[in-house]
């Protein structure tokens, strides 16, 4: 057991939480109730799983504080941005024009009043920023040009979402992490990266990129024959939209599959340099955030589809991520699982291994990812259950870090769902999720993923167990 100097129990919170509820209100309900001591605050975003109320209240209802009122969330930064720091990127223009906080200051308002109760503060920030299904995304953003730092599909259209190769659009993200790191007393920041790679788009039935100007640059650069990979890839998409339309093959799906990459490695040639740019971006983060100030806190906020989805498992090894971060948080959030872990089986499913059942495909899935279940049966309303699947995902991190880096884990608390078959959040769950992740080695957990939709009865949960633990008393 660590001693509580070494405490760390986060919380991630939206701005719009310190200003329905007053600051010292939720800083006392966090430390007194709770046993917080760490605040992960998204500070920009166009998302309001990160910067607004609840996303999901007409499914789970409102919690038991906060406004119980849905937030015309525009989006942007919740912090006052520093002109000197953008002069390498066009958007510059950014600070969110919510009513309720457009004069508001968010880190001006709670590092005084936090560091005062010996809490620690960092920022918290996800990519994308926009345009996330399932996140509440706002429904425009006010930065004039954004579409023209967009990724370009294999087709050559104009895609959804920013390429992290645009200078413009990778330089400000650099920005405003170095305007936040440079100007105020935070303790660390937590990065999200979730981008679905060529590979993973097309088994979705999406046309692969990113041939945008920058990239395309970057791979020619780097050797590759850029022509040659469109033709396979648009390949690769037109074998995936006849599966998807029931088309079956005379060996099967899955060999022909693997018959086409072995015939066309440059899909796979172009997946790998794709994917290296990407882990690039987070390890140039990494890099700045220490350069600006070496005693940061740098944590890595760990997607869930890398643990249930074998192809992202083999990609996003743990002993790399040690090179770039202090701590990683793997997303658990277990009662909102069963659903996500179905859904990426069906990926397969519907795909390269239709041959076989929903059943049969579950089991084989969960024995090669470690998802030690007693019953994988109606998953999506049981959730997995966190004395195994905390409990093994602790594990499997602490063990692929091998030291180099400290496991906070993810717990979900209240995390949003997207229907009411899903299983729900009970203090049970939040108990039994924190006790998994210490038990398993686990040196911390961050309540995850949004204050504003946790019910406070579901974060009792997590005061008895740091009770139990000796990691919190308030009595």
């Amino acid at each position: 057991m660590k001693k509580s100097k070494d405490k760390f129990v986060g919380i991630q919170i939206s701005p719009i939480s310190f200003i329905d509820e007053g600051v010292d209100s939720v800083l006392d309900t966090l430390q007194n109730r709770v046993g917080v001591n760490v605040l992960l605050i998204g500070t920009v975003s166009w998302l309001g799983l990160k910067s607004g109320r609840s996303v999901s209240w007409k499914i789970d209802g409102w919690p038991d504080h906060g406004v119980p009122e849905p937030f015309s969330m525009k989006g942007g930064a919740y912090f006052d941005t520093n002109p000197n720091f953008y002069n390498k990127t066009f958007i510059k223009n950014f600070k969110a024009q919510d009513k309720e906080m457009v004069n508001n200051d968010i880190l001006k308002m709670v590092i005084p009043k936090a560091k005062e109760r010996g809490m620690k503060v960092f920022i918290e920030l996800m990519e994308p920023f926009f345009n996330y299904a399932g996140h509440g995304s706002a429904t425009g953003v006010d930065i004039p040009n954004l579409v023209q730092c967009m990724e370009v599909d294999v087709f050559g259209r104009i895609s959804s979402s920013p390429s992290t190769s645009n200078p413009d659009y990778r330089n400000w993200i650099l920005s405003i992490i170095e305007d936040q790191v440079a100007n105020y007393n935070i303790d660390g920041v937590m990065w999200c990266n979730e981008r679905y790679s060529p590979l993973d788009q097309a088994f979705q039935g999406n046309a692969p990129g990113d041939f945008s100007n920058q990239f395309v640059v970057e791979a020619n650069q780097n050797n590759l024959n850029v022509p040659k990979i469109k033709d396979s890839l648009k390949y690769m998409y037109e074998f995936f939209q006849e599966v998807l339309n029931g088309k079956t093959f005379v060996d099967g799906n899955f060999i022909e599959f693997f018959r086409l990459i072995f015939d066309r490695p440059e899909i796979l040639e172009w997946e790998k340099f794709w994917l290296q740019r990407n882990k690039d971006l987070d390890k140039e983060i990494y890099g700045l955030v220490k350069w600006v100030n070496p005693n940061l806190s740098f944590g890595l906020n760990v997607w869930n589809r890398n643990h249930f989805n074998f192809i992202r498992k083999l990609q996003w090894p743990w002993k790399e991520q040690v090179d770039y971060s202090d701590w990683v948080k793997p997303i658990t959030y277990q009662h909102q699982s069963g659903e996500i872990f179905q859904r990426e089986i069906d990926i397969f499913a519907k795909t390269i291994l239709n041959d076989l059942s929903k059943s049969e495909l579950t089991s084989v899935f969960a024995k090669i990812l470690g998802i030690n279940e007693s019953s994988l049966v109606n998953l999506t309303q049981r959730g997995l259950d966190p004395d195994t699947y905390i409990y093994t995902q602790c594990q499997d991190a602490v063990r692929g870090v091998d030291g180099g880096s400290k496991v906070y884990m993810g717990i979900g608390i209240d995390a949003p769902r997207s229907s009411k078959e899903q299983a729900i959040c009970t203090p049970d769950i939040a108990y039994r999720s924190v006790l998994a992740t210490y038990n398993a080695g686990g040196e911390g957990v961050v309540l995850s993923p949004n204050y504003s939709s946790m019910k406070l009865s579901n974060l009792d949960g997590v005061a008895k167990a740091l009770r139990e633990l000796k990691l919190f008393n308030n009595e």
